[in-house]
């Protein structure tokens, strides 16, 4: 019987063509009012008088399901009671945000939340200005920082994730008689959170910046040659202004070498090892290979390094792709990640796939023991990272929508556009590079699936090729 690895050729692949998003797509009043009314049924579900929402420049996401917009630079938090009355403490220079608020907000000028030095006249203590977004004695206040700690939700509501300060101003004013909690599974449990399902809007709004990144990265590959410097390679590494959800990289030989995370003024070589990632919200791609032309122009040591390495992350990305759909859980996606790339052999240590949206990692279902089902509207990355000593790495990291007949009927019917595009990357996978996807999966990259693993032959790549 063949096995996967064993139908995977190296061989001439014509390169995706799909174009990207031209425009973005805005979240809709619509939308909005549904996020609303969704964290407020949870809220009633979880017996929650008040939700406190933290948000800063790195942890903004959850504020901005409810507000539409996140803090650039500030600290921000969004009050909201379950009633379905909102207020939100802002510093000096987003206190003229409130009134852009996708959802009525009453605004409450919290100095203790600006920058450094800035001018304070602090009149009120935080428990003070806290009092003023309508909290009380005796008041169940839930707090959604950004992160889950375990797979426990009784564990996580335990530790806080929000600055000391803000969590000892809100134990004071509910007091003693009252109770608070870290809520932020509310946001982003991978099986309950409220986050995890989106509707066609918001898997078309999330396009964009999938599309985006994933045609500036193959930009990137096939610009790459020897002597060019990442920074200039790296300037095909920004577009339309967007902001980046994750550190870009563009990396050649040796990385984070005196500490520098970001493109160097370091010349490519044949030889190297090459790195380049891209995120904007809604999607990340990555790729690393090695700057050769064939086997030849490797170095000695890892002269085997498609077979190694190479062939068998392909296996396991086309294992995933093709065995992704709606019912499955995590713990069978995980073991079947780990019976085609064994843990023990090939150093993977983070979730073999996870959810995105704004932020590049929400949350993953996937993990030993999972029995979360994957479900429609979820979106997800294909990531999984082999550390095999001595070689260099091997990825090509892109994103996937999951979307029902129903979801995938709307998302055609309201955005034509967003829809062909996902047809054609479908259609790529599937006839050019022989992955078989589930009707439910919807690639959102433009090169999902396409892994040139020798970097300066940029007319092979690898492809499925099974008998008829």
């Amino acid at each position: 019987m063949t096995t996967l690895i064993e139908t995977i050729t190296y061989s001439v692949v014509p390169a995706p063509i799909t174009e990207p998003a031209k425009v973005p797509v805005d979240l809709t009043d619509k939308t909005m009012e549904l996020h609303k009314e969704k964290v407020l049924k949870r809220m009633k579900e979880d017996k929650m008088d008040v939700l406190f929402v933290y948000a800063d420049r790195e942890h903004g996401t959850n504020f901005g399901y409810l507000a539409g917009f996140e803090p650039r630079f500030e600290e921000a938090v969004l009050v909201l009671h379950s009633c379905g009355k909102a207020y939100m403490l802002l510093g000096n220079e987003s206190v003229r945000m409130g009134q852009y608020s996708r959802i009525p907000v009453e605004v409450v000028h919290t100095p203790y939340f600006s920058l450094p030095n800035q001018p304070m006249g602090n009149t009120k203590t935080l428990a003070e200005l806290i009092e003023s977004a309508g909290v009380s004695e005796g008041m169940s206040a839930g707090i959604a920082g950004w992160k889950l700690f375990t797979s426990s939700l009784e564990d996580n509501e335990q530790i806080f994730d929000v600055p000391y300060f803000i969590v000892h101003a809100v134990k004071k004013v509910v007091g003693e008689t009252g109770r608070v909690w870290n809520a932020t599974s509310l946001f982003i449990h991978p099986g309950k959170g409220v986050r995890v399902n989106m509707n066609a809007n918001e898997i078309a709004h999330y396009e964009f910046g999938s599309s985006l990144a994933s045609s500036c990265v193959l930009k990137v590959l096939d610009k790459l040659e020897p002597g060019l410097t990442e920074i200039e390679l790296a300037s095909e590494l920004a577009v339309y202004g967007q902001p980046n959800n994750v550190q870009t990289i563009c990396a050649t030989g040796e990385r984070f070498t005196n500490a520098v995370v970001a493109p160097r003024n370091k010349k490519v070589s044949i030889g190297d090892k090459f790195a380049s990632t891209l995120g904007y919200r809604g999607g990340l791609t990555s790729r690393s290979a090695y700057v050769v032309s064939s086997k030849d122009e490797l170095p000695i040591e890892v002269e085997d390094y498609l077979d190694v390495v190479a062939k068998p992350y392909y296996a396991a990305s086309v294992t995933w792709y093709e065995n992704m759909q709606i019912g499955i859980t995590g713990q069978e996606i995980y073991e079947l990640i780990e019976t085609v790339l064994p843990k023990s052999t090939y150093g993977w240590k983070l979730n073999p796939g996870h959810l995105t949206a704004g932020e590049e990692w929400m949350s993953s279902p996937i993990y030993p023991g999972s029995d979360i089902a994957i479900s429609s509207g979820m979106l997800f990355q294909m990531d999984i990272i082999p550390s095999v000593p001595g070689y260099g790495g091997a990825n090509a990291e892109d994103g996937v929508a999951i979307a029902d007949e129903e979801l995938r009927k709307e998302l055609a019917i309201a955005y034509p556009d967003v829809w062909e595009r996902i047809q054609a990357r479908r259609d790529y996978m599937i006839h050019t590079l022989g992955i078989q996807l589930k009707p439910e999966i919807l690639p959102l990259s433009n090169i999902n699936g396409y892994m040139r693993p020798y970097l300066l032959n940029k007319t092979y790549a690898f492809k499925v090729e099974r008998d008829e």
